[in-house]
């Protein structure tokens, strides 16, 4: 590909807050010339977008295939967290990620993970303690320190997870925070160790007041946890905190928009072009310290061409000078892949996940479309010959999560809000550790859904007896070795039938695996039991003391 050429129109220049009629010269990847003249071609050339915070494992898709969908919607480059494969295979994960990214022209800026397991109350493949990221900080190929979950660990001066952050700090590395409902002296405490950003906020008096402690606030806008509408006012008031960043986005999804999407809503609500266009790419490079050029003189020549600015759409995505994406069209091509996993679960049957009813109610999570946290309440069970079961009618259904690295019994807990009336959803996506996290209408079901991907050592599956479709990821469990569109729409698939099955959340599987990440509120589950977040405890599913305030159902 040619990456020494000449491309007049109208210039988008960040920095300077002005637009202007020239000429860029681009010679082997460079921008070596910005001559400031009169132009026929009234066609926008500007930064290209940034994703300031995604785990590219949650596209379903290794890095060189995330860059294929991604570079069409104009993204150049992402802050990339490789968190989920680290839970899974840890350095060998994250080096996994580095060099498969290597392969394509895109720019991934890899972070080292904080909290690997984010809790010790769940079974994970791998660590990594502060040795460890004392090793990675040290890479050239590790540009921050990934968000500290563990959150009570900072406010309570966990000493290990201190010297995490001392490691970062040593080497002039930003540091990733992650906080939901973290308030008051408790937040001022975590912001004062030294972390600098949020994409937990999912209220706007929340994100006014890590702001003024001095964070950024990352807007959110991924495949479950939906923050957009809520936090977009800060662009009136507080452009120059904010960055734009998708966290989780699956493949589907990332086949129809990216970034873009955000940056469009923006401006068609009424913002200030220039500070949208600053959130998503301008604060990100200038807050991480990235190589990703601005349209000045001796930058990269990494740009976008679009033909309106107040709706972009990019018609061509260039990196370092190559033509990666035009008209919707990726320029990347696939490129073949390892396989790296760890997948020992073995297949499960009726007594593994049968709940003897005790008399009691049960406590119940319920999941809310658009957010990872949850509420939670207790309710009397339904009970078939002495089994504890999915009630369809009033939609609590039963949720298992299997141990994928060593042969245990299921955890068992209930769940509502997924609304399926018949069939089962399973996923070795299941933040943060990965195991197998499945909800079903029946026990039967669940077991068909389970087995199934076990059958193919990760994946997700949706099954209702007739039909049933597998995306099978056996890169880690998290991840297809296969081309990106055709996951996509596989994937696609997938939630199709999950929706069909009754389900009426946005993107069923991706709530789904955000059931076991523990560091949400307000109820979850892990492969050792059911988890109170805000006590930070593995509590019992049955009714007892602590459950007796309650709502109840």
């Amino acid at each position: 590909m040619n990456n020494s050429f000449t491309i007049g129109g109208q210039i988008v220049d960040l920095v300077n807050s002005r637009i202007f009629s020239g000429v860029i010269v681009v010679e082997d990847g460079k921008i070596t010339k910005i001559e400031e003249q009169p132009v026929g071609n009234m066609q926008y050339i500007m930064p290209g977008f940034i994703d300031a915070h995604v785990h590219i494992e949650s596209s379903m898709l290794v890095p060189s295939e995330f860059a294929r969908l991604a570079t069409c919607h104009g993204t150049v480059a992402t802050v990339s967290d490789p968190h989920e494969i680290a839970n899974v295979l840890g350095k060998n994960g994250i080096k996994y990620m580095i060099e498969n990214g290597k392969k394509v022209p895109f720019k991934f800026f890899f972070g080292a993970p904080s909290c690997v397991p984010s809790t010790n109350f769940e079974t994970a493949g791998a660590s990594l303690d502060a040795n460890d990221i004392e090793g990675l900080m040290a890479s050239d190929d590790i540009y921050y320190l990934s968000e500290v979950m563990n959150y009570p660990g900072v406010i309570n001066e966990d000493p290990e997870l201190m010297r995490k952050i001392a490691a970062a700090k040593k080497y002039g590395k930003p540091i990733d925070g992650h906080a939901p409902a973290v308030t008051g002296t408790d937040l001022q405490k975590y912001v004062s160790a030294g972390i600098t950003t949020d994409h937990e906020c999912f209220r706007l008096a929340g994100a006014l007041e890590k702001i003024s402690l001095g964070m950024k606030i990352l807007i959110r806008e991924g495949s479950a946890a939906r923050n957009f509408d809520a936090l977009i006012p800060l662009m009136a008031t507080h452009p120059d905190k904010l960055m734009f960043c998708s966290d989780d986005k699956h493949p589907d999804e990332l086949d129809d928009v990216h970034i873009d999407v955000l940056v469009r809503k923006a401006i068609a609500l009424g913002y200030d072009v220039m500070d949208v266009l600053r959130a998503a790419s301008f604060n990100a490079i200038k807050h991480y310290k990235l190589n990703v050029g601005l349209l000045q003189l001796g930058d990269d020549a990494d740009f976008i061409v679009v033909d309106d600015l107040r709706h972009p759409v990019a018609k061509q995505t260039y990196i370092r000078g190559t033509l990666v994406a035009e008209n919707g069209v990726s320029n990347i091509h696939y490129k073949e892949t390892l396989i790296p996993n760890i997948f020992r679960a073995e297949y499960i049957h009726f007594d593994d996940i049968f709940l003897p009813d005790m008399g009691k109610k049960i406590k119940v999570i319920e999941c809310q479309d658009g957010q990872l946290i949850t509420k939670s309440f207790v309710a009397v069970p339904k009970v078939e010959n002495g089994n504890i079961v999915s009630d369809v009618e009033r939609d609590i259904l039963k949720i298992v999560v299997v141990n994928r690295y060593q042969p245990t019994k299921p955890t068992v807990a209930f769940i509502r809000g997924f609304g399926l009336k018949r069939g089962a959803l399973a996923s070795s996506v299941a933040h943060d550790s990965h195991n197998i996290v499945a909800v079903g209408a029946t026990d039967k079901d669940i077991l068909h859904a389970v087995n199934l991907l076990i059958e193919h050592t990760g994946g997700v599956t949706a099954y209702c007896g007739t039909e049933m479709i597998a995306v099978p990821l056996p890169v880690a469990g998290l991840m297809s070795n296969e081309d990106g569109y055709e996951v996509a729409q596989a994937y696609q698939n997938a939630d199709a039938l999950a929706k069909r099955l009754g389900s009426t959340l946005y993107a069923p599987f991706m709530t789904l695996a955000f059931m076991a990440l523990l560091v949400i509120p307000e109820l979850k589950v892990s492969d050792k039991g059911l988890f109170d977040v805000t006590r930070f405890a593995i509590t019992s599913v049955y009714e007892d003391d602590e459950t007796s305030s309650m709502q109840s159902c």
